[in-house]
């Protein structure tokens, strides 16, 4: 899908690296032109970087004037450091701006009591948005327009797909879509190493586990099959993948992917109520 720059500011209220891979990601789809990000973090290092990500990005000099400048306000700040950055806009957060958070937890009664405004939408995207293959979900605050949620959808579509949801299941996205790229990573990562176990060198197994991965989930995507009807399509009865898949049940290889979301998301609700 093509996408033209927007006439907007957007104001990044932290720039760590889910702020640089959602920067990155909408100058490299074409929705924003890097000068019209502007960002502060109280770690130079990671405003660096994100400048750095995006040539042409402004940093400034704190929140509060990313805030002023913004037309829309991204708050990308650490659970435990968003009451401090809500205390900081605050004042400069004007009826007519838009507020963004992706802060794994924070609600939106949270976010709107923090603020003083309603305008708000919580996202919770993943870092695969620096590729344009990110997965998000979102909800809107009471303040929020059908068009603020247009916007938003636009914004994170433009860098994968973006869901609308309701707010009570946005800590099972954080559990799946948002952590699930590092279980993705610990998977491909296995493979590579058993590839190596049974010979093959290093390079080889990780270029073949990492488009066996993304070759599977294009499968799923472009077919519409239930995963476990491709699954078996490829165990033919008596061969090596129903013998694989035995060694995976015996080893808790399911029981574990699931208990991974879980966790996250039982994480997520906990940093929400601190």
């Amino acid at each position: 899908m093509e996408f033209g720059p927007l006439d907007i500011t957007l104001g990044f209220v932290g720039a760590g690296q889910m702020a640089q891979a959602l920067a990155s990601g909408f100058v490299q789809a074409n929705l924003l032109e890097s000068s019209r990000i502007v960002a502060y973090d109280p770690v130079p290092a990671a405003a660096e970087a994100l400048r750095s990500k995006v040539a042409g990005a402004r940093l400034l000099a704190d929140n509060r004037a990313v805030a002023e400048a913004a037309d829309i306000v991204l708050l990308a700040v650490k659970p435990q450091m968003m009451s401090r950055a809500m205390a900081e806009v605050r004042a400069s957060v004007s009826p007519e701006k838009l507020v963004v958070s992706i802060a794994a937890g924070v609600t939106i009664d949270r976010l709107c009591e923090g603020l003083g405004t309603g305008r708000v939408v919580r996202v919770m995207p993943n870092t695969p948005c620096l590729v344009g293959r990110g997965a998000s979900g979102f909800a809107l605050g009471p303040g929020a327009t059908a068009s603020d949620g247009r916007m938003v959808a636009e914004l994170f579509n433009a860098v994968g797909i973006a869901v609308p949801v309701d707010e009570s299941l946005l800590d099972a996205v954080t559990g799946l879509s948002g952590s699930g790229p590092a279980f993705v990573y610990v998977l491909i990562e296995a493979l590579s190493d058993a590839g190596v176990r049974v010979g093959l060198s290093r390079a080889t197994a990780s270029v073949l586990a990492a488009h066996t991965v993304r070759g599977a989930a294009e499968m799923v995507l472009a077919t519409g099959e239930h995963p476990a009807v491709l699954k078996d399509r490829v165990a033919s009865p008596g061969g090596t993948t129903i013998a694989g898949l035995e060694a995976l049940e015996q080893h808790g290889g399911r029981a574990a992917v699931m208990a991974a979301v879980v966790a996250a998301t039982r994480r997520s609700r906990e940093l929400g109520q601190q």
